[in-house]
């Protein structure tokens, strides 16, 4: 597939201007172009920091979490001494992926041939090599993919020069520990799953507004106490905050509430964190491409415990039978009308104050793409 060229990218930049008083959106062509995810997959996911799990899942020697970064198959593993790894999960052999899913293990043995590897990804041993020439397995290792432990979660960066995640989001840690100050505690409690008809960065653009809320979600406005809605932006990131949960809604019980503020962060370029009016949570949306014009969304609840109680399975249920349905329809609408003659880009909305009725979130988003588009051209002579 041909990627864009650099007159491709003036074009989607346009409307784009620095001041978001004078800006409009990206141009539809990079929603709704498939060479544009072929783009990102090297300019967007390949160099930036991808959310694996929270730490809780790779806490103890041997546990283990596979995954996959832009195309490319992970595992994060604490080796014996208690460090955090994370390697490319292709056998050194064949190319078979060494780890699935999650677990614990004392070595990593591959499913295909049996060629064994240290937690710390060197070959320990590999059947019926004695005879081969010049073989020397202690020369062999699972290629090192960069990991960090930030916040509470374990993230992996594929470029090896990036910087670190915790160094260059500033005081983004600080926001999460003064918000969220249990979430090293909390543990998985359920997964939702989603398949939309719409590209991710669509998706992104609307988690990144409230201005359509009380227009398209009406109960979560009775939920959250819109005055107070405030959106900011900072480096890599950005956040929204309100107050939320303080007497009776349309959207679920709050009666037994200890956590009285709806926070949320994006953090560049697909993961959302979020915490919700209810016991001490948080919520982890992931927001991966999944082809042209398609996402695979994934949102992972920490709570208290384990298991969900009542008021809890009945904020899950409106988050995934009433605000994840709402937003669906959005995205996916938005999507069909990108692919008409009749749009190209529209204006972003600023209001002075920067509130939740605010688009300057999403201006941020497509500012850092297109920065992104254009380091990837220029490393590339300026694409086909």
């Amino acid at each position: 597939m041909t990627r864009p060229s650099t007159a491709d990218l003036a074009d989607v930049g346009a409307g784009w201007d620095p001041d978001p008083r004078a800006s409009s959106s990206l141009g539809a062509a990079a929603y709704v172009d498939p060479a544009w995810q072929d783009l990102e997959r090297d300019a967007v996911f390949a160099n930036s920091w991808q959310w694996v799990c929270h730490l809780e899942a790779v806490r103890s020697p041997g546990d283990y979490v596979a995954t996959t970064v832009a195309g490319q198959p992970v595992a994060v593993v604490r080796d014996g001494s208690g460090d955090l790894r994370a390697f490319s999960n292709v056998c050194r052999h064949r190319a078979h992926e060494v780890l699935s899913g999650a677990g614990n293990t004392r070595l990593i043995t591959c499913p295909y041939h049996a060629w064994v590897y240290d937690l710390d990804g060197t070959l320990r041993g590999a059947p019926h090599t004695g005879d081969l020439l010049g073989f020397e397995p202690a020369g062999i290792c699972l290629p090192a993919v960069r990991v960090e432990e930030f916040s509470g979660f374990a993230w992996v960066n594929l470029d090896p020069d990036a910087g670190s995640l915790a160094g260059s989001t500033g005081v983004l840690g600080d926001e999460l520990a003064r918000w969220a100050p249990d979430v090293d505690g909390l543990t998985h409690a359920h997964r939702l799953t989603y398949r939309i008809a719409s590209d991710w960065k669509n998706v992104v653009d609307n988690f990144l507004e409230c201005y359509h809320c009380p227009v398209a979600h009406k109960d979560f406005c009775t939920l959250v106490d819109m005055p107070t809605y405030e959106v900011g932006t900072d480096g890599t990131w950005s956040w929204q905050y309100a107050e939320a949960g303080k007497e009776a809604n349309a959207a679920y019980d709050v009666a037994d509430a200890t956590v009285r503020m709806q926070t949320v962060w994006w953090l560049w370029p697909n993961t959302c964190l979020l915490r919700f009016p209810g016991r001490g949570n948080f919520m982890v949306l992931q927001i991966l491409p999944d082809g042209p014009g398609r996402t695979y969304e994934t949102l992972d609840v920490y709570l208290e415990s384990p298991e969900p109680n009542e008021a809890e399975w009945e904020a899950i249920r409106f988050l995934d039978e009433v605000l994840q349905v709402e937003d669906i329809a959005i995205v996916e609408s938005i999507q069909r009308g990108m692919a008409t003659p009749g749009f190209d880009h529209g204006r972003i909305v600023v209001e002075e104050g920067r509130t939740g009725r605010s688009e300057h979130a999403v201006h941020h988003f497509h500012g850092l793409l297109l920065e992104a588009y254009g380091r990837a051209l220029t490393a590339t002579g300026g694409g086909g």
